[in-house]
């Protein structure tokens, strides 16, 4: 997976800042934010999920709370934050896979995810990266199944106040997009029905949620004449 290999951005922006990062989420009200990510996706019971960019694991192991029949997987370059996220879903009694791994290097085959998940990811993403790990995400999902994701908006006033401080502190940025690129990186990737599904207000940031289709293989019969 040669993460180790590549460098990353830390779950929290810096390792000593990791213990923090669960209470301070909590506080500005990521939770609400992943449930609201969850609920769009429509789970079913014999789905298998990916979470790209799954850090200390809060979005994986609260879809696996919400779907036990649903196998969970969660992908994060952080060791240090998987190792935190293990930690949480064992005490939690839920079986969640959690791999160490790149969202352009995803060490899975092809059309082997019925949902996949990215909650505030793609910013920590490099822009000549962003395509890659979008084109990755539509791989591994399978015909008919689809994206869910998450991020900030571009353009959202961070610069000073509290947002700023906490911007500074938890989101250490390669870039976030405006939701216009978010649509149409992942037009090019391949999925089709990509929309915007909603936007929330966080006291980091407007959020924006959005959603993309992997279509189904086009049948022989529907393309004879």
């Amino acid at each position: 997976m040669h993460a180790n290999r590549k460098t990353y951005l830390p779950a929290a922006g810096k390792d000593w800042l990791l213990l923090l990062y669960d209470p301070f989420t909590k506080l500005l009200g990521v939770e609400a934010s992943h449930r609201k990510l969850i609920n769009q996706a429509t789970i079913g019971p014999d789905h298998r999920v990916l979470e790209i960019g799954c850090g200390t694991g809060n979005l994986a192991i609260l879809i696996k709370s919400l779907n036990r029949a649903a196998q969970v997987v969660g992908i994060d370059p952080d060791p240090k934050a998987l190792a935190l996220a293990r930690r949480k879903a064992q005490r939690r009694g839920t079986a969640i896979q959690f791999d160490e791994g790149f969202a352009e290097e995803l060490p899975y085959p092809d059309g082997s995810f019925d949902r996949v998940f990215s909650a505030f990811m793609l910013h920590h993403v490099r822009p000549d990266a962003k395509p890659v790990s979008l084109r990755e995400a539509f791989r591994v999902i399978k015909p008919g199944g689809s994206l869910h994701l998450a991020d900030f908006d571009e353009g959202e006033p961070l610069s000073g106040g509290l947002h700023g401080l906490l911007a500074k502190i938890f989101h250490s940025r390669h870039g976030s997009s405006s939701h216009q690129i978010v649509l149409e990186l992942m037009q090019h990737a391949g999925f089709v029905d990509s929309k915007q599904v909603g936007d929330q207000a966080l006291v980091l940031g407007r959020v924006m949620y959005y959603e993309g289709v992997r279509p189904p293989p086009v049948s022989a019969a529907s393309t004879s004449h």
